[in-house]
């Protein structure tokens, strides 16, 4: 298949929209006072054999934002140290860790021939508010992702294997899993993407 044809079924298969898998990681539940704290995003393709796959992926340590809440019971949660010095020395403030993924999102949006993002996750309302507040707090003008459009990888779970949760419905999908890397938004955005793909390719394009 080439790549025209792979940006056809792109653009073509959720109505001009190109799913992006994100997950963050949280000082807390507050999308407004809690900080930001991890990011990561996994952009997708369709492959030679028409299979849907991960494509390009970014991350980003992020530095509370002034003022912000950390609540401890979140930080024991995810195992996030704010003050680590291997964390202090990567993290990035928010704006700018925005503004990367947006970039990569905008080129991976571009080449599939998709008008706008729809953010893939696990429970994505959780994901899309601590992102829309980030890009209100940073003053972003042009923010890819539909603004409360997702996909819900618990729902597709729940639908595909009668799993909600993210570990058993990975497993269910006969996909790895890793219960010490899990909370991190890498890996868990890694997981999501994976199983998202498994499912959108169980239904064809």
């Amino acid at each position: 298949m080439s790549s025209e044809a792979g940006s056809e079924i792109m653009h073509t298969r959720f109505r001009g929209y190109y799913p992006v898998v994100v997950d963050v990681e949280t000082g807390g539940f507050n999308p407004v006072t809690d900080a930001l704290l991890e990011i990561a995003a996994f952009t997708l393709k369709v492959n030679d054999n028409g299979n849907w796959q991960l494509a390009d992926s970014m991350s980003h340590h992020v530095k509370p934002f002034e003022g912000s809440n950390l609540d401890p019971a979140a930080l024991e949660f995810t195992g996030i140290d704010p003050e680590h010095p291997f964390r202090q020395q990567i993290a990035i403030d928010e704006n700018d860790a925005l503004r990367d993924i947006f970039k990569l999102v905008r080129k991976n949006m571009k080449q599939s021939g998709c008008r706008r993002a729809i953010l893939v996750g696990h429970n994505p309302s959780f994901d899309l508010a601590f992102l829309n507040a980030a890009v209100d707090r940073c003053a972003i003008k042009r923010n890819p992702f539909h603004p409360f459009s997702t996909f819900d990888t618990a729902t597709l779970g729940g639908l595909a294997y009668g799993q909600t949760v993210l570990s058993r419905a990975v497993l269910a999908a006969g996909l790895e899993w890793d219960d010490d890397q899990a909370h991190s938004a890498r890996y868990d955005a890694e997981r999501t993407a994976e199983l998202f793909c498994n499912i959108v390719n169980r239904w064809g394009t």
